[in-house]
């Protein structure tokens, strides 16, 4: 799943990259009871969801929320030292609440709300905002456009409107980097030696040429010929005068200042206060606030070794000669795995997942009613980014959510990983978890966009192992990419923590990778270095699969022949993300309640 801030400096926020409806119409959250205590808590998490909307303009385009569609961002520092003022307001008013008077839904909904803060309280220290990132950042702001719908005039002026305070948003990021440089904050130059390149894309003497022009190739047959003519003079003289300037001002200072200065090591842990920020991380992503680095690492070692045993039976069943290292190089480089033309893997992706829906009924009692697509990735960022990512709807209808692929060198994206990748980033993964958690309209807002890593890319990593009972990984070669992908996610645990930590070099994670997974070296790369660039995130895939399996399992020995798969994962998908533990307590109760139940209703039920 994509992150879900798009300058290349961003304090890092609670909200993820899904809203409701309310935020869409500037509606207050609705209320769930009568209580004045209740109110009032509700009050609370209305002002704070509009609070983020306004301090991020993008974000709320992202919502499909239209009101702030003519501005960018402000991340100068005295902007976001405003809104961390912000997040401790938040909390003082909280404590203002009696949380005993509040129902145990209420309840349970005031604690999500406080760790949400105090959590963004935490993070303050480490000043994130200050670290630059390759993947998505002021140099990519560009690709804001996909978010958008450009069917009126208005559209289109909001978004030059954009375009011409891309001056002032590259000055404010100048300011941050020079901040980090002060404070020796930067990210690892091995990292950083991306961003010349896709800055540069952005330096051209032509407009046409510019990424920003891309908007304005084509309109809808309802703008006029002359409303038309004065758009694309606009955006021609507005790349001219200010694209094309803000960005020769960030490729001088980045190359000639910022770029020397970055550090040659990779892991946080060479930076001040790295090994606190490290923990602050894993504890944010996994959700698990006692679990450490080397007890994460040995999760992983573990994990890695009992899935490698699977590997090796699938390899056995497919009759190969050889070492595990050669099956690796025959999967990596035989033509049978790989699709010739970018045009042929977009349309391969595509009808793979007409193929999946289908059969989602047999796994889940409830569907979200907001529809997918499948779309490549931009061009511009493809290069260095990941296989693929989900981006979310706009919840106003006028954006479904997008299955992004990537399609660059289709010589090196397998074809025997594509059931897995599908499963994981459309459906049943996130577009499912994300488009039903969108539609919980009876909880507040910030509920239906919680942010629980573990939870959410748990999920998406537990979807892939309900592939074989959706039909797929029928073909070996396809089992073992379901298994590369396990063990990608179990490699993750051991090299994160790894460089982040043990102070791995850069080099000895991807040779661990290598050694270990089917993945393409340049998939390898891109993923180590998306790793560096942000750390711990990457552990709670897993960490959030374990625990879903974990509860499963029990689940079924517990209930027998009362286990419904279809009750469980509505169970699991019926509370929004929240954190591993509520998750644990939800099921739990859930169990009990189907054990309480008599034995010809249930059985009638399934």
């Amino acid at each position: 799943m994509k992150r879900s801030f798009p300058l290349i400096c961003r304090p890092i926020r609670g909200w993820p990259i899904l809203a409701g409806l309310g935020a869409l119409l500037g509606a207050a959250v609705p209320v769930l009871a009568d209580s004045s205590a209740t109110k009032s808590l509700h009050a609370r998490f209305d002002s704070a969801w509009q609070r983020d909307l306004e301090e991020s303009p993008i974000t709320a385009s992202y919502y499909g929320d239209q009101r702030y569609a003519d501005r960018l961002d402000d991340v100068s520092l005295a902007a976001i030292q405003e809104s961390q003022a912000g997040d401790r307001k938040v909390l003082e008013d909280l404590a203002k609440i009696p949380r005993a008077s509040l129902p145990a839904e209420e309840q349970l909904s005031y604690d999500l709300f406080e760790r949400i803060y105090r959590e963004r309280v935490a993070v303050v220290p480490f000043k994130s905002y200050v670290y630059p990132s390759h993947q998505n950042g002021v140099q990519s702001l560009n690709e804001v456009s996909e978010l958008l719908q450009f069917s009126t005039v208005k559209d289109y002026d909001n978004w030059l409107a954009r375009m011409k305070q891309v001056g002032r948003l590259v000055d404010q990021n100048i300011a941050l980097l020079e901040l980090g440089l002060r404070e020796k904050r930067t990210k690892p130059r091995i990292l950083m030696e991306r961003i010349p390149g896709q800055i540069a894309a952005h330096v051209l003497s032509k407009p046409e040429d510019s990424p920003y022009f891309a908007a304005f190739r084509e309109f809808p047959a309802s703008i006029s010929e002359a409303d038309r003519a004065r758009i694309v003079a606009d955006a021609r003289n507005t790349i001219q005068a200010v694209i094309v300037p803000a960005y020769t001002k960030l490729q001088t200072f980045f190359n000639k200042k910022y770029l020397p200065a970055t550090r040659t090591s990779v892991g946080i842990w060479d930076t001040p206060d790295g090994a606190a920020y490290y923990q602050n991380r894993i504890a944010y992503f996994t959700t698990v606030k006692d679990l450490t680095a080397d007890q994460i690492h040995e999760i992983g070692l573990k994990e890695v070794a009992r899935i490698r045993s699977e590997m090796d039976k699938v390899i056995a069943r497919v009759g190969f000669k050889g070492s595990f290292a050669d099956f690796l190089q025959f999967l990596r480089t035989d033509p049978q795995f790989y699709y010739r033309t970018s045009e042929e893997l977009l349309e391969g992706y595509r009808a793979l997942t007409r193929r999946i829906d289908p059969e989602l009924v047999k796994l889940f009692g409830k569907l979200p009613r907001t529809p997918y697509g499948v779309r490549p990735i931009p061009a511009t960022s493809a290069p260095d980014t990941t296989t693929a990512y989900y981006q979310g709807p706009a919840l106003d209808g006028t954006r479904a959510g997008y299955y992004y692929v990537n399609l660059y060198r289709p010589e090196v994206r397998p074809k025997y990983e594509m059931e897995v990748l599908s499963v994981h980033e459309a459906v049943p993964g996130h577009h499912l978890q994300l488009a039903l958690q969108a539609e919980l309209g009876e909880l507040p807002m910030f509920r239906r966009s919680a942010p629980y890593t573990a939870y959410i890319e748990g999920w998406g990593l537990y979807s892939e192992s309900l592939g074989d009972e959706l039909g797929l990984y029928k073909d070996p070669y396809s089992k073992f990419g379901q298994l590369t992908y396990e063990m990608w996610r179990a490699v993750r645990l051991v090299v994160d923590t790894g460089m982040h930590h043990k102070k791995w070099s850069r080099e000895q994670a991807i040779e661990y990778f290598k050694s270990n997974a089917a993945k393409t070296e340049k998939d390898i790369v891109n993923e180590i270095d998306r790793y560096i660039d942000w750390p711990g995130q990457a552990l709670a895939y897993k960490i959030g699969e374990l625990k879903i399996k974990e509860l499963r399992a029990q689940a079924t020995k517990e209930l027998g022949n009362r286990f419904d798969i279809r009750k469980f994962h509505d169970t699991v998908l019926g509370t929004g993300a929240v954190p591993l533990d509520v998750m644990e307590r939800t099921v739990h109760d859930w169990v009990a309640r189907e054990k309480e139940r008599p034995a010809a209703a249930a059985q009638a039920s399934q």
